[in-house]
Formats: C-alpha cells, sequence, structure tokens
C-alpha cells in the first residue's frame, strides 16, 4: 500500500464534515469510529488514515463494536444494492447451493452463540475458507471472538478507507 499522499486523499481531507462523517459512515457503521477518524483531518498520507483507523478500532465499546457490525451482512447474503459487501463477498459467489445452505446454517448457529452475524474480512476468502473459518470460530469464547471481531473489522476498514481515498 502507497503511504503517499493522493488526490483521493486530498479530497477527502477537505470535504465538508457532514460528507466526510457519510463517506465514513460507509467504510465502518460505528459512529464513534467515525467520529475518531474526522476528528484526525486532516491526513498527510494514506497511513497516517490508518493509523488513526486502527487506534480508533482498538478504543471501541462492546456496544461500538455492535454498531459496527450492524452494518455487515451474513456471509453468503450481500445487501441488495451494496456493491461494497457483494465485492468483499465474491467468493460466496460461485459457491455450491450445498455450501450456501451450510453457510446459512453455521451463520445462525454463530449468530445464536455470539449475538451478532460471522464477520470475517472476506475479501480474496474462498466460500470454503469462511465456512472452515465459522467452524472454528464458533467454539471460542465470547471475549476472544470480540477481538477477532475487532481485528477483522479492522481489516475490512483498511481496505475501505483505501477504495475510499484512491485516486479517481
Amino acid at each position: 500500500m502507497t503511504t503517499s499522499s493522493t488526490p483521493g486523499l486530498a479530497r477527502f481531507n477537505t470535504l465538508a464534515a457532514d460528507e466526510a462523517t457519510a463517506a465514513l459512515h460507509e467504510v465502518c457503521a460505528s459512529a464513534t469510529w467515525g467520529s475518531s477518524v474526522l476528528a484526525h483531518r486532516p491526513y498527510a498520507d494514506t497511513e497516517a488514515l490508518f493509523s488513526a483507523s486502527d487506534a480508533a478500532m482498538a478504543e471501541l465499546s462492546p456496544a461500538d463494536l455492535a454498531e459496527a457490525m450492524a452494518g455487515h451482512p451474513p456471509i453468503g447474503r450481500p445487501k441488495p444494492g451494496d456493491p461494497a459487501s457483494a465485492r468483499e463477498q465474491r467468493g460466496m459467489a460461485g459457491a455450491s447451493e450445498e455450501l450456501r445452505a451450510e453457510m446459512l446454517e453455521l451463520n445462525l448457529t454463530y449468530q445464536e452463540r455470539f449475538g451478532h452475524v460471522f464477520l470475517i474480512c472476506a475479501t480474496g476468502a474462498t466460500g470454503e475458507q469462511m465456512r472452515d473459518a465459522v467452524k472454528a470460530r464458533t467454539g471460542n469464547s465470547p471475549e476472544q471472538e470480540r477481538e477477532i471481531v475487532r481485528t477483522e473489522l479492522g481489516k475490512i476498514n483498511r481496505i475501505r478507507l483505501t477504495r475510499l481515498v484512491q485516486d479517481s
């Protein structure tokens, strides 16, 4: 990843606060995360933006994490009209009906155990890799899973921030 300033980053740095807030909400549904990232503008380079994002993610409370997770659809069922979740879950696009049915069942089991959707940085992952991850993570304690989710959200945020500040 580049650590230089880009025209997209310069554009983000100069957006009106309400426009920047809306753009950040598309990256992460946590208002606390968005406020923290917004408060540190302007960013000299993308690495400074990533560092602010990571620091904000590390500080999120369990309620803030729940708010962030609420912005993510279950694996295998991207929100209609949401190109980000469809793009990120591309690994499930060619999955067999059998694998889709298994993921639905695993998602429900996970959600019953933890009270939220299974969240993974799905970009570049195959349907089988996502299935194996949900199977493995369902055995975690709620505390372990919360920290894994925090890490996965951080990865997703970096990918989405990169898209936000790409050169057009």
